[in-house]
């Protein structure tokens, strides 16, 4: 018996749902937490992370993850059966089905360890399609099939098993409904639709590691003057000191001499390592020579 599937449920008010998605949008963490504040205002709140929907894994038990765009918010959760009866579309939870005012709701859900899948569409708060099943039982089927089903009801997109199989795979089904409903492919070929995770089981945020902030030009070069005791009266140099105030032209001067006294330096040290190690050649290859000769 199927008693959990994860969960797309997408709230629409526009008509054209693609014309938003294909630009990517990005998502809003405020967005998400007005929405679990008014779906359960007890929810201990932990935001998780934020990624695109289509490429991420799925949302777990006690996550949600949410996308509130221009006319249309997308909401990934874990539902689940209750008083031990199978999983219907139909008697999707009225609180999570009417979080958003929509005038149409769509949900596509999917358990892909039992093969199961399903969707729903509500147009104004009236079930106009439903449907969900196994490859070899169905257990929704209402409202009239819509025009991109009927390929699958014939049989022309999936090897036929014969016997009571259903003639498609249910998940190809409800993948093509959420692409038919929305316009574009929601998976790691379709637009990125960025997304904020949640989890509402009260675990601690993640910690995230930040990289130290890059130094600036003007950084480096005062902490390079302060270590070789320049600047005036080797004062601590201030980053947000105006131009007016930067290292006067004596200072730059003094640190240019001191660069190319080190630059000096080190072509002397190179030339005398070379003349020393051709003095070491020849006088090897002249002990060489005798010792042949004796």
């Amino acid at each position: 018996m199927v008693d959990r599937a994860v969960l797309n449920i997408w709230y629409v008010n526009i008509d054209n749902p693609a014309s938003i998605l294909e630009t990517e949008p990005k998502a809003d963490r405020g967005y998400g937490r007005k929405f679990l504040a008014q779906l359960n205002p007890l929810f201990p709140v932990t935001p998780i992370g934020q990624f695109p929907l289509n490429r991420s894994a799925q949302a777990d038990d006690h996550e949600f993850y949410i996308g509130g765009y221009p006319g249309i918010t997308v909401v990934q959760t874990v539902i689940h059966s209750e008083d031990d009866k199978p999983l219907l579309l139909e008697e999707l939870n009225p609180r999570l089905r009417q979080a958003v005012p929509a005038v149409d709701v769509y949900a596509c859900a999917f358990d892909e360890k039992e093969g199961w899948a399903g969707f729903a569409h509500w147009h104004r708060g009236e079930l106009k399609r439903v449907f969900s099943g196994t490859r070899f039982e169905l257990m929704e089927d209402a409202g009239l099939p819509l025009a991109f089903e009927n390929p699958y009801w014939a049989g022309e997109k999936a090897e036929q098993l014969g016997g009571i199989a259903l003639p498609f795979t249910p998940r190809d089904l409800m993948e093509e409904a959420q692409r038919n409903w929305m316009g574009v492919r929601i998976d790691s070929e379709g637009p990125d639709l960025q997304v904020v995770g949640y989890a509402v089981d009260g675990r601690p945020e993640p910690k995230v590691d930040t990289a130290p902030p890059l130094k600036s030009v003007k950084q480096l070069t005062s902490d390079a003057a302060f270590k070789l005791g320049l600047g005036p009266s080797n004062a601590d140099y201030d980053d947000y000191e105006s131009p007016e105030d930067e290292p006067t032209t004596a200072t730059s001067e003094t640190l240019q001499h001191a660069l190319e006294t080190t630059t000096s330096f080190a072509r002397k040290a190179t030339s005398q390592a070379g003349s020393f190690l051709r003095n070491a050649t020849d006088k090897a290859r002249d002990f060489i020579s005798k010792k042949r000769r004796d």
